[in-house]
């Protein structure tokens, strides 16, 4: 069965977030939603939420679940706002508990900060199958940008998160911890083993020199052609060509407010003593 897709656009970190509607019921689900963050200010507000609320209550969907993709490193999750004003539940890739305890290392989280995987209302192993409606729901992990990664297969339609982007722009960076190249392009066959008429919603597109306007779909068969990164690359050429390119990235610029939202499923870190949430930065002393 298809479903019905609407797409949302946020301008400010690049990122579609994803309607997917059963379409013989009311039932949907939100994939990556967004929360407006101003990084300056640490202020974060609710105004992309609202427009993909605005557009459910205006179709009378019930919104059953809020999924992500992985944990993204670009932006801050919504999840929390729209469980609250849905009663959806959230969803997230079952390694999210790998996810959890490397970046507590990194954060160096005391006894009260530490994550838990069962913030998460359900956590969804390879295989595992779900409905939203009478639409059937198969997820596929599918790691290599992240060790969380997976796929939202739901008829002929697959919601594959950052491992993938338009064939002119390529495949998703690996340098992140849990990251790795070679896992990324098996992953990346694993999809493009789908049939080729499968339609492939993304979750970023960055308009590379050439084109000017954004696009959230592509296909198995445009990317097995295609794709920059992957059509005519063995394993190898794809780990030396991603491993260094990924050495000349700068890091997101929301990275580190984004991870340690997104890893407690949106909710921010808790209030200290002065009843304020931090985020932590790490420091890297330059070196002569």
């Amino acid at each position: 069965m298809k479903p019905d897709v609407k797409t949302f656009f946020h301008d400010g970190t690049n990122t579609f977030t994803h309607i997917v509607k059963d379409p013989n019921s009311s039932s949907a689900a939100i994939i990556d939603p967004v929360l407006d963050y101003e990084s300056s200010s640490g202020k974060t507000s609710t105004v992309f939420a609202d427009k993909i609320l605005t557009y459910v209550k205006s179709n009378n969907l019930n919104v059953e679940w809020l999924l992500e993709t992985h944990i993204h490193a670009d932006h801050l999750t919504a999840a929390p706002y729209l469980k609250e004003k849905t009663g959806a539940k959230t969803g997230v890739g079952a390694h999210i508990s790998d996810v959890q305890e490397t970046w507590n290392s990194i954060f160096n989280y005391h006894e009260g900060m530490e994550t838990d995987p069962s913030i998460f209302d359900q956590l969804f192993d390879d295989g595992t199958r779900f409905k939203i409606g009478s639409l059937e729901v198969e997820v596929l992990y599918t790691p290599g940008h992240t060790n969380v990664d997976i796929t939202y297969l739901i008829g002929s339609s697959a919601f594959v998160g950052d491992t993938l982007f338009m064939p002119d722009y390529g495949t998703a960076r690996t340098d992140f911890p849990g990251g790795d190249a070679r896992t990324l392009y098996r992953s990346i066959k694993r999809l493009l083993s789908l049939p080729p008429e499968t339609v492939i919603y993304l979750c970023h597109d960055y308009l590379p020199k050439g084109r000017d306007e954004y696009v959230s779909t592509t296909t198995v068969a445009e990317e097995r052609e295609k794709n920059i990164h992957i059509s005519k690359m063995s394993e190898d050429e794809f780990v030396e060509m991603r491993e260094s390119r990924d050495s000349t990235l700068a890091t997101p610029a929301l990275l580190y407010p984004s991870i340690q939202v997104n890893i407690r499923a949106g909710e921010a870190p808790p209030p200290e003593e002065n009843g304020v949430s931090y985020v932590k930065i790490p420091i890297s002393t330059a070196t002569s």
